[in-house]
């Protein structure tokens, strides 16, 4: 469980100069991109959206990526 002080220093971190990665392809089309961030967290934003940045521990990731890989975000 992340605590409220975890994620506040997450959100706090100067991101202004990370490298933002998406998946192969022409960038000029609407996709997810990436951030690694120290400690292991990850930023993620929508390239329509690069405004708006979700933040995630290490563990959220971790648990997001595992998730995903076991299919429970797959569409019915």
């Amino acid at each position: 469980m992340v605590d409220d002080r975890e994620k506040a220093e997450l959100y706090a971190l100067d991101i202004s100069d990370v490298e933002w990665v998406g998946p192969p392809g022409d960038p000029s089309e609407e996709r997810v991109e990436i951030a690694h961030l120290p400690g292991g967290a990850v930023a993620m934003r929508s390239s329509a959206d690069p405004d708006t940045v979700l933040r995630y521990t290490e563990a959220e990731w971790r648990a997001f990526v595992l998730g995903a890989r076991d299919g429970e975000f797959d569409l019915k």
